[in-house]
């Protein structure tokens, strides 16, 4: 087995590796970023952007098995991922990113169940676009930045196409519960002004072995990607009206469930040694995920001289959490105490549409505008599956945000000035409730509080000369804080939702100063932000369950990346870093004096890449370090001692054959303990996770 696994480390380590980095090698200045709303190009815009392409992306899927993974490992700036179906404490520049598909938001910030990273199956995602720092672009959620993913386009040519993928999955050991199977396929037919494109992937997940060659432990509450199998269905129907203008349906189901052959055994802390999974039945049904959605989108590209871009659409989430008997869930009118075994569901759904035009103003070309509407109802609840409870009410959410932007070019476009206003207006409807026993059976009385707050984006773009760029900006994001973390937690009397300032919004103040270089052999990139919320949301263990705490908090940061295109043809080097501090006010006397803690913020992190693509071979091998971290204000046994984690992935095309990869995740076999619960809960001994040890897969993939 030694032998077998260095000579494959061999292999890798000679092959160098392949895909473009920290996110792609494709020029930025060609690049139009769908999640910026704008065709203008992505240096015309005053934000830091990346886009994650089609081979990237493939190839980070192959390694880790999931979008946001792929993300994080391209992202110096974005935490460790969990590994588990939970994002919860998963932040991108120490905030929560706005995760969508197409434009079409995934969270839900109602009642954040932390599953919008798992809602579509990557296979038929085209590219993620990223934006960093807190923006309302796309409206409620966006404080920490956008993960857009671009589902698959529109066939261009007249008859039949797709592609198919095969792929298994084994640990170091070869151990039979750790094995992983996947299979996927897409077809695309187009005639005349029609197409159609209808796809499938079905994708079954062994158990986890880390780096000792022990099981990873189990989150039967938050819910788990391993031992559970996911399949997804996906559809889009595209009509062309004319030469510039469509109409097109995207169509999209996704499921994830996990299988219940496993139950956690606590570990312990004191002797560092990690919760693992032993054979059993877990109480209640097992955490599962589903996602379904529908958008019709209406665009011409040439409108009046102009682009016009239409969408409505509705989303519908159900995430089912694990059963436990958590002291939460008792009630002695229903059972003896301790003895009440329960499980709550998410359930929420979306009605929305969007519109924007944008053209050249007449009369005054170098002046851009954009003019839009945004529409969004939400109405999310939590409920107690098992005896039929409200643990947070049915509440609803609506928003009508109107919205301008101005892009005005100078000189010869070597100075541009940016800026746009968002005027939000959003009320939130709760009923009538009473909190559960373990708050007190507190009746609560509902409201309508109503929040209406203008926001403003600003920047300026300086470009001297192709290919060197410099920008300054300021951005405000928004979002609802965790209304049902709040709603459910009220402890007191009295309690009238109309006057309860703690669901107020969340308004996040970003500032930004950029500077970029793309010429010839050399992309480089630095970044400082510094990200400001008065009344921001952290999360805040009480008891044994997280709450929303409102305090003011600070982040700042540094973000570097550069890509080197070396005098060996193919051969390319990359290389990332961010440094990032926050700060929150826990005595609410606006200053802060306290870190964030590992719940709320990432460590800092060095990542390096290498990158070899020439003829039938293309290859990458990753490193990503994450430095050590004390948190001020918290429990010294939080700290982080840090860990150091590399992949590889090497890819051999043969041609109507189909493309052959071999991909390892965590190569060297590290043995490391999750970030997530190694920072927080130091007494907690049933969430002491355990990373992912040494992981092959072997795919073909196929175009016909």
């Amino acid at each position: 087995m030694k032998t077998a696994t260095s000579a494959i480390a061999l292999i890798l380590g000679a092959s160098l590796s392949a895909a473009p980095a920290m996110a792609a090698e494709t020029d930025v200045t060609e690049v139009v970023v769908t999640a910026a709303r704008s065709v203008l190009p992505a240096n015309a815009l005053p934000l830091t952007v990346d886009v994650i392409d089609k081979s990237a992306l493939d190839q980070q899927v192959r390694i880790s098995g999931s979008v946001v993974d792929a993300v994080a490992a391209l992202t110096p700036s974005f935490s460790p991922t969990r590994q588990k179906l939970s994002g919860a404490g998963e932040t991108l520049r120490g905030r929560s990113p706005l995760y969508a598909i197409n434009g079409i938001p995934q969270s839900t910030p109602l009642r954040d169940g932390s599953r919008d990273g798992f809602t579509i199956d990557p296979f038929f995602v085209d590219r993620v676009e990223l934006i960093f720092g807190s923006n309302a672009l796309q409206g409620i959620g966006g404080t920490g930045g956008i993960v857009n993913q671009v589902t698959v386009g529109a066939p261009t040519t007249d008859g039949f196409s797709g592609r198919a993928l095969l792929q298994t999955l084994a640990d170091n050991g070869f151990h039979g519960d750790g094995a992983g199977y996947k299979a996927a396929g897409l077809g695309s037919w187009k005639t005349g002004a029609f197409d159609a494109t209808l796809g499938a992937a079905y994708e079954t997940r062994g158990a986890y072995y880390d780096g000792h060659g022990k099981r990873v432990g189990f989150d039967a509450a938050q819910g788990e990607t391993q031992d559970s199998k996911s399949w997804s269905l996906f559809g889009r129907f595209g009509y062309a009206v004319s030469d510039t203008a469509r109409v097109d349906l995207i169509l999209s189901r996704f499921q994830l469930e996990g299988d219940g052959d496993y139950v956690n055994l606590a570990g312990n802390r004191t002797t560092g040694v990690p919760s693992t999974g032993i054979r059993g039945v877990p109480a209640g049904t097992p955490a599962r995920g589903r996602t379904e959605s529908a958008a019709a989108s209406y665009t011409d590209t040439d409108l009046l001289g102009g682009n016009l871009v239409t969408q409505a659409f509705w989303n519908r989430t159900r995430d089912l959490f694990g059963g436990d008997s958590s002291a939460t869930f008792q009630d002695i009118r229903i059972a003896p105490l301790g003895t009440l075994l329960d499980q709550s569901e998410n359930r929420s759904r979306k009605l929305g549409a969007k519109f924007s035009y944008e053209r050249a103003v007449p009369s005054f070309e170098n002046l851009t505008a954009i003019v839009g509407l945004d529409l969004l109802k939400d109405r999310t609840e939590q409920a107690l599956v098992r005896t039929n409870r409200v643990w947070v009410p049915p509440t609803d959410y609506r928003s009508v945000a109107p919205f301008v932007q101005a892009n005005l070019a100078l000189f010869d476009k070597k100075l541009r000035i940016a800026g746009g206003l968002r005027n939000e207006n959003v009320q939130i409807k709760v009923d009538d409730f009473t909190t559960l026993a373990f708050y007190g059976s507190r009746a609560v009385a509902g409201g309508s509080p109503e929040f209406h707050d203008t926001l403003v984006n600003g920047g300026v773009i300086f470009e001297p000369t192709p290919g060197v760029r410099g920008y300054v900006s300021y951005a405000q994001g928004y979002t609802v804080p965790d209304v049902g973390r709040i709603t459910r937690a009220i402890n007191i009397n009295g309690v009238d939702i109309d006057d309860y300032l703690d669901i107020s919004p969340v308004i996040s103040n970003n500032r930004e100063i950029g500077l970029e270089v793309k010429r010839g052999w050399l992309e480089a990139n630095a970044t400082y932000f510094w990200s400001t919320s008065t009344k921001g949301q952290l999360l805040v263990l009480v008891g044994t369950v997280f709450e929303v705490q409102r305090q003011r908090v600070e982040i700042e940061g540094l973000e570097l990346s550069a890509t080197v295109r070396t005098p060996i043809e193919g051969l390319s080097l990359q290389a990332g870093y961010a440094d990032l501090k926050g700060r929150a006010d826990s005595n609410a006397d606006g200053r802060v004096d306290i870190d964030l803690d590992g719940a709320n913020i990432s460590p800092d992190r060095i990542v390096l890449a290498a990158n070899f693509n020439r003829g039938p071979w293309s290859s990458r091998l990753q490193l990503g370090k994450y430095l050590s971290r004390s948190f001020d204000g918290a429990d010294p046994r939080n700290s982080f001692e840090g860990y150091t984690l590399v992949d590889g992935s090497v890819r051999y095309d043969f041609g109507d054959l189909g493309g052959l990869s071999l991909s390892v995740q965590n190569l060297l076999d590290e043995y490391y303990i999750d970030y997530n619960t190694d920072t927080q809960q130091p007494t907690n001994n049933a969430r002491f996770f355990s990373g992912r040890g040494r992981t092959f897969t072997l795919a073909w993939d196929y175009r016909f």
